[in-house]
């Protein structure tokens, strides 16, 4: 029997790419769900799918987590569905691309709500399910935190730097409560998070073709399951003694400063 069987796994941003992929993963070892996302119907097809893959059970909350209410509603409804919390993975994420001379304020609180401000409050909600469970925080956060800066990416990449530092700090205070915190940190994954941000499919098509060879490692871009299995063994009982780390998955593209 896995060690996610019948666990509560709470998987933010679960309607499409990673957040989706890493549901479907815990659905492979019998989890109990609590998939959250914006979009209702894709979020109720991954959650059908989870069902088929052998997920025990799958709560679907739609929900906004840059929205205060919204966090609380997550919460509230995986507590009253299921009674605890094991493993709370936040990977909902924002992307905004501006240069400095085109700053505004609402792309930035946009990005950071989702990107910082939710992992914390969301990490705040569940603590006490967490501490009962001496359960884990999985963060999804990216080697744009520390590894290059680009013309455009300004707020993202910071708001990742700071995702990593919140990971950090977050498992050092949480450690006296037994919650292991970390996060990983995946170099180009192909998904669609750059079309939500008005970027073309031919203009993503080419982005995502230009980042493969910046890849050492099989000069590729990063399988969206082989961030899933850092996820799941970060939250596994083979990391028992493993937190704050933020792991790179990025096929070595973190040596090279690119």
């Amino acid at each position: 029997m896995s060690e996610f069987e019948s666990k509560v796994v709470l998987v933010t941003g679960a309607s499409s790419g990673i957040g989706a992929a890493t549901a479907k993963g815990f659905s492979k070892h019998g989890a109990l769900l609590s998939l959250t996302g914006r979009n209702e119907e894709r979020l109720a097809q991954v959650a059908d799918e989870c069902k088929k893959l052998g997920a025990k059970d799958v709560l679907e909350v739609v929900g906004d987590v840059s929205k205060q209410d919204d966090m609380e509603k997550i919460i509230k409804e995986t507590a009253d569905k299921f009674g605890e919390m094991h493993v709370l993975v936040n990977n909902a994420g924002c992307s905004e691309w501006t240069l400095i001379e085109n700053f505004e304020l609402d792309k930035f609180d946009r990005c950071f709500n989702v990107n910082v401000r939710a992992v914390l409050y969301l990490t705040k909600l569940a603590l006490p399910y967490l501490e009962k469970s001496k359960g884990c925080v999985v963060n999804v956060s990216s080697i744009a935190s520390n590894m290059y800066c680009l013309p455009l990416n300004i707020i993202y990449t910071t708001s990742k730097a700071a995702c990593d530092h919140l990971t950090k700090a977050a498992a050092f205070e949480l450690a006296k409560n037994g919650i292991r915190v970390n996060a990983v940190n995946p170099g180009t994954v192909e998904t669609d998070i750059l079309l939500k941000v008005g970027i073309s499919k031919e203009q993503n098509d080419e982005i995502f073709n230009q980042q493969a060879n910046l890849h050492p490692l099989n000069e590729r871009n990063v399988e969206v399951e082989e961030v899933v299995d850092a996820i799941l063994f970060l939250a596994s009982d083979k990391a028992t003694m493993i937190t704050g780390s933020c792991l790179k998955v990025d096929g070595g593209r973190g040596l090279t400063g690119q």
